[in-house]
């Protein structure tokens, strides 16, 4: 085995978590894929400058993937869900299309699949929707001590040392991005949920209602406050009775003939594909994940973006 090839061997197995971690950062399956692919290739070329008395092969990684990120993230805005940026709509008004730049985007577990058993654990709820969008409320650095330091678990000094910078103003990051999580509604505690069987399950048997047209199947499935939100739109509403209204417009404007199939995406959250009968043929409408708790389904993302579908590798059209 020649240098290079031991080097391409020790770096490949933190491909998986450092995919993870630029999603973290960027909001963006697509970004997330560009970025790991350009840490690498820097890896590569300053292979020779790696110093294994100086910081852990992982370190060094992460302060090459942190840069890359803080890069993109200079000339990209935020990628938030319509929830966290307008009020509420009602249910039953005309679609408003948001005029902002990128939207938060699902990442489907698929990405997630081929990590190497003898890597580090990704840990999975750091990895909801609910959270990668409060992360869009935090400045860069903000975001990459929160995320490296809490989420991670790198200290404080190898957290200063990924970023370029001191441990007293990680420590001043840190503290802005907990106050502001705060202030946009999310802890940084284990949030409870069922197990992925479970979610699953909960989601299966809205799948099942959906099928039927069946409304108040639907909403037995929910919880009272439940959200709806359809990024680019920026209509967003809660409540079960508002979802209701709005899936019987759903069936009367887009009939009731539809094809849905099932995919995981953010490390477990469940959802499916919907295709919409259009003459002959099947034709992919949206994609749906869900947030699912103890009690129901708490929060239902509906994306309708050709980037995400090609991401999870969904079929424009089905034959009927």
């Amino acid at each position: 085995m020649t240098r290079e090839e031991g080097f391409d061997r020790r770096i490949e197995p933190f491909r998986t978590e450092l995919l993870a971690y630029c999603y973290r950062m960027l909001g963006s399956a697509h970004d997330a894929e560009d970025l790991v692919q350009d840490t690498y290739l820097r890896a590569w070329r300053a292979r020779e400058q790696y110093d294994e008395t100086r910081s852990s092969l992982r370190t060094w990684l992460y302060r090459i993937a942190t840069n890359v990120c803080l890069t993109a993230l200079q000339t990209r805005g935020g990628r938030p869900l319509p929830s966290g940026l307008v009020a509420a709509a009602d249910p039953l008004g005309p679609f408003v299309r948001g005029e902002h730049a990128g939207w938060l985007q699902p990442l489907p577990d698929s990405l997630l699949d081929n990590a190497d058993p003898s890597a580090t654990v990704i840990d999975h709820s750091s990895l909801r929707l609910a959270f990668a969008s409060a992360l869009q409320h935090l400045s860069a650095r903000q975001r990459g001590a929160l995320i490296l330091r809490e989420v991670l678990s790198f200290s404080a000094a190898e957290t200063a040392e990924i970023l370029g910078t001191t441990v007293v103003s990680v420590n001043s990051s840190l503290q802005r991005a907990r106050t502001r999580l705060k202030e946009v509604g999310v802890g940084l505690e284990r949030v409870r949920e069922p197990s992925t069987t479970e979610q699953r399950a909960w989601v299966e048997r809205y799948m099942t209602a959906f099928a039927r047209a069946d409304i108040e199947g639907l909403k037995r499935l929910l919880t009272e406050d439940v959200i709806m939100e359809m990024p680019p739109m920026l209509n967003w509403f809660s409540g079960r009775g508002n979802y209701g209204l709005f899936m019987e417009w759903v069936f009367e404007a887009a009939g009731k003939d539809w094809v849905l199939q099932q995919v995981a995406a953010n490390g477990g959250q469940p959802g499916f594909a919907a295709y919409q009968r259009v003459g002959g043929r099947y034709e992919l409408h949206t994609l749906q994940i869900f947030t699912v708790t103890p009690e129901g389904i708490s929060r239902n993302s509906v994306f309708q973006d050709p980037e995400i579908f090609a991401a999870f590798g969904l079929a424009a059209r089905l034959d009927a």
